[in-house]
């Protein structure tokens, strides 16, 4: 009888201690899928904010793999893209600068300057003052000043107009499309000339030059 009470006695622990270990793993089941379930509503909601922004195009449309505006902010949003146009539009200027430079075409008084990362060795302490000044005064004068920007990146502040405001909506924004294209590619085409070089086989991409 003794040995039948404790065996009865073992199976009400063990069955108390399975419906534990139960209720925990469901309770840690709905804890681990809540903040997932969260972050799918959040990211849904960014993609309807943003899907119809300017860039937002086949065959990724809205592309945020990081999640960088997975909240919707609008701020956040127009924060990043000023800084994808800034960077695109100083990539177009590196990759023109790069080809310039390798097919040989110099500045007097820079003959004996090489093209790519060589030129770092080589370029004098009062050239690299000038491209320090040169990038303060360009950092101060490309912003909106005065508050007239019709969009983001808009830096004529009312001045240098070339037109602009001749085109009706749908040439700006189609124009707007191209500079935001052309600088993604610049971007990557820049980082490519530069991997390229460091391998040693740039010359693969481009035709020989006077570099």
């Amino acid at each position: 009888q003794h040995a039948t009470t404790n065996s009865t006695t073992l199976v009400s622990c063990t069955a108390n201690t399975m419906k534990t270990a139960v209720l925990a793993t469901l309770f840690a089941t709905a804890a681990a899928f809540a903040p997932v379930a969260k972050q799918a509503t959040t990211s849904s909601s960014s993609l309807k904010a943003f899907e119809n922004e300017l860039g937002a195009q086949p065959p990724l449309g809205f592309f945020d793999p990081l999640g960088l505006v997975a909240d919707g902010d609008q701020a956040k949003f127009d924060r990043l893209r000023l800084v994808e146009i800034k960077h695109g539009r100083i990539a177009m200027l590196g990759v023109v600068g790069y080809l310039v430079t390798y097919a040989g075409i110099r500045f007097p008084g820079a003959e004996d300057i090489p093209a790519g990362f060589a030129a770092l060795d080589k370029v004098p302490v009062p050239v690299w003052s000038q491209i320090f000044f040169t990038v303060l005064l360009m950092e101060g004068v490309n912003r909106d000043d005065t508050g007239l920007g019709e969009f983001v990146g808009d830096f004529r502040n009312g001045a240098l107009d070339f037109g602009w405001d001749t085109f009706d909506e749908k040439t700006k924004l189609q124009k707007r499309a191209i500079e935001l294209n052309q600088g993604r590619a610049a971007m990557m085409g820049l980082l490519g000339l530069m991997v390229h070089e460091k391998l040693g086989n740039v010359d693969i991409l481009l035709p020989p030059g006077g570099n």
